[in-house]
């Protein structure tokens, strides 16, 4: 994949927030895939996840993020797919060392838990920091191994 492109979704609880992150992304310069929802009506989550999972190992899109009430629903939709590593992060520590440390490719986090800005600072912490290899890689091919 040439060019860098984030797959995001949300539930309904998460549109308004989905919006902001997708209006940061804008603004820096990240193209995006939107796979919804796009009201505040109520949907399954799991469809969507779904949906930024399947871009993810077509390589149409390096990175996801979901995001729903919490982000756990998001992020156990998630990690039913081969390839995915989604961790849910409240914090701007979690959400670089989660791509540092466990090259996770799905960031998923809760509108209800956290306010716009945090959300963002974590959405930037996690874009930002690159996956560190080394005996990090040795740890990752370790609990990837566990899909087989």
């Amino acid at each position: 994949m040439s060019e860098r492109i984030i797959a995001i979704a949300c539930d309904q609880a998460a549109y308004e927030l989905k919006l902001d992150v997708i209006k940061h992304l804008e603004e820096r310069g990240i193209k995006y895939t939107d796979h919804g929802t796009y009201s505040t009506e109520s949907v399954h989550y799991p469809e969507y996840a779904h949906k930024v999972c399947v871009d993810i190992q077509e390589g149409k899109a390096e990175l996801g993020i979901l995001i729903c009430g919490t982000g756990i629903g998001m992020s156990m939709a998630a990690n039913k797919h081969k390839g995915i590593r989604a961790a849910v992060c409240c914090d701007t520590f979690s959400a670089e060392m989660t791509r540092r440390h466990n090259d996770a490719n799905v960031l998923c986090f809760g509108a209800r838990v956290l306010g716009k800005g945090v959300a963002l600072q974590i959405v930037d912490a996690f874009l930002d920091a690159p996956f560190e290899g080394g005996r990090h890689k040795t740890r990752v091919d370790m609990f990837m191994a566990l899909e087989k």
